[in-house]
């Protein structure tokens, strides 16, 4: 700043004296002062201005790279809540298919069953129709072999016996198809089995056909 008065100074005085074989100008040292002072003035407020520029700009391009930010992470958040929903959505799925998976092999196995029980009852029947005399022969022995072992299948795939004489009455399990009297037994007490019943897996597969005590 001194240094611009300085030159000021001098550039008025120069323009105050009148050069040598030439006429005195017209010029007014004071306009001229005036002049240097506004042209000083406009050069600072653009240098001031020229300063603001920059950190203006810096500001807006800041604010505009954290809304694109914000922006990614909404989209990110939303991909993420998708794709939860979707890992969600595929473990119910296998877990209702095994679900099922699990019970269409129970109905067949069920349906197999069923149509295993008639034999069972059959060898049942006939070895019980054995003679007492006849029990020891070859032919009595071999078939007593083939229904244990048929039964010791069934046992390991989970077919029971549901237990019928001797205990009470239970609709889930027993048939009453006759009402008996009993000194043994008391009332609501299963005192004959007519048929044997069956569990598999903790369901029933065919119910007890029992005569209970009135």
């Amino acid at each position: 700043m001194a240094d611009k008065e300085n030159l000021r100074e001098e550039e008025m005085e120069n323009s105050a004296e009148p050069i040598a074989g030439e006429e005195e100008s017209d010029v007014n040292p004071e306009a001229l002062e005036e002049e240097w002072e506004a042209d000083g003035e406009e050069q600072e407020e653009a240098s001031d201005n020229s300063e603001e520029e920059p950190a203006k700009e810096g500001f807006f391009k800041k604010k505009k790279k954290d809304k694109e930010k914000e922006a990614y992470k909404q989209k990110i958040d939303e991909l993420e809540d998708r794709v939860k929903r979707q890992m969600a959505e595929f473990d119910n799925f296998r877990k209702r298919t095994e679900k099922e998976k699990s019970a269409m092999f129970e109905t067949g196995a069920k349906s197999v069953i069923e149509k295993i029980l008639p034999v069972v009852d059959n060898f049942e029947r006939g070895l019980a129709s054995v003679p007492e005399e006849e029990k020891d022969s070859p032919f009595a022995e071999g078939m007593n072999m083939i229904y244990k072992q048929l039964m010791t299948e069934l046992d390991n795939l989970g077919v029971k016996p549901i237990e019928a004489v001797g205990t009470e009455f239970n609709p889930d399990f027993h048939n009453a198809v006759m009402q008996v009297e009993s000194e043994e037994f008391e009332s609501g007490i299963v005192a004959q089995e007519l048929q044997k019943g069956y569990t598999y897996r903790d369901s029933v597969v065919r119910h007890s056909m029992v005569a209970v005590v009135q």
